[in-house]
């Protein structure tokens, strides 16, 4: 909105800064810090009033946790308010792309927000069931990849490491955009399972894409470095610097030991946000690299459940893997701090594919 402003009236002086996109990023990471700080405590003491028993803990889980009940969930809320907001702000209200990602994050969000709310209004969860959510979350996924291709027209694949021609998809490329953007989402799901675990690597993931972002919608560092050039995708950066603000100022409170949980509503909506960026940004196959850690915490869930199912035993001890290592001993901020490392190490992989081609 202030972009917009900026460009109708014709700003001078120090509120010509708004122009500058690397301006409007840093204005936004700023907000939305603020703007969760502010709200945080207010709306954490909301929660806990209105859902009293709060989020329910797995009796078949580390014993630990157990100790963790009565904790509110759906903080995932206090995240997309202080992001939208940030956002809507300083974005450029014309560009698709953001208008896109924006149409992921909210529809996600009111997926997971409905079956938190399940989760914490009854003594036995429902929810939509697991067709039922993959479904819409195909649909919403797939509607923001026919808007961003109808922005770009480009239906390629581009292959990290490689300075070759694209791997052209065409009319596949949109199922395929559509399952990345709901794989990872439930892949942010999946690893939402430890105070911070999946905060702080969901802010590493976007201050890589936050760079690639800006890279891709400059054609003359796009073309030096031989990586697809998307114009306007550098409106992104505000996106993802929203983000970061919005989950720095959620992790003071998520921090061990949490006093709220982002809950099915926060990381479901931030993982097909950032499978959205990575769709736009023509970099699919580096957010595989960049989110490894995600990647790693489903293809654990999947091999655990397709091997007892099979066999009727257990490759883990227990699945996702952060869980695994519970049981093996490490103390919750063990794991969290490692994790945290592995993904700060994976997003560094996933940047330097931007060179080596």
């Amino acid at each position: 909105m202030l972009y917009w402003l900026a460009q109708t009236m014709d700003f001078a002086g120090v509120f010509n800064l708004i122009r500058y996109l690397s301006f409007r990023a840093g204005a936004a990471i700023a907000t939305a810090l603020v703007i969760g700080l502010l709200i945080g405590p207010r709306f954490i003491g909301w929660l806990r009033v209105r859902q009293g028993k709060g989020q329910p803990i797995r009796d078949d889980g580390p014993q630990t946790h157990l100790a963790k009940r009565g904790t509110p969930t759906m903080g995932g809320l206090m995240i997309l308010t202080s992001m939208v907001s940030s956002v809507l702000l300083w974005m450029d209200l014309s560009s698709i792309y953001v208008w896109a990602c924006l149409f992921v994050t909210l529809g996600f969000g009111a997926i997971g927000f409905l079956d938190d709310y399940d989760k914490v209004t009854k003594a036995s969860h429902k929810g939509l069931s697991g067709k039922m959510r993959l479904a819409f979350e195909f649909l919403i996924a797939g509607f923001a990849a026919w808007l961003i291709v109808s922005q770009h027209g480009n239906t390629a694949l581009y292959v990290p490491f490689y300075n070759g021609p694209a791997i052209e998809l065409g009319p596949f490329y949109f199922l395929f955009a559509a399952f990345v953007i709901v794989a990872f989402g439930n892949a942010v799901n999946l690893t939402d399972g430890l105070d911070g675990l999946a905060t702080m690597p969901v802010i590493i993931a976007c201050m890589a894409f936050m760079a690639i972002v800006y890279l891709v919608g400059r054609a003359d560092f796009a073309g030096y470095l031989g990586i697809p050039h998307v114009p306007g995708a550098g409106n992104l950066t505000i996106l993802c610097g929203a983000i970061i603000g919005a989950g720095l100022a959620f992790l003071w409170f998520n921090a061990p030991p949490a006093a709220v949980f982002m809950g099915d509503t926060g990381s479901l909506a931030l993982g097909g946000t950032i499978g959205v960026i990575a769709v736009t940004a023509h970099h699919e196959i580096v957010l595989g690299v960049i989110g490894g850690l995600f990647v790693v915490e489903a293809m654990s869930v999947i091999i655990q459940v397709f091997f007892y199912k099979r066999t009727g035993k257990r490759v883990f001890k227990m699945a996702p893997i952060h869980h695994h290592f519970e049981q093996l001993g490490w103390a919750e901020p063990t794991v969290v701090i490692r994790f945290w490392i592995i993904s700060f190490v994976l997003a560094l992989a996933g940047l330097a594919t931007l060179k080596l081609r």
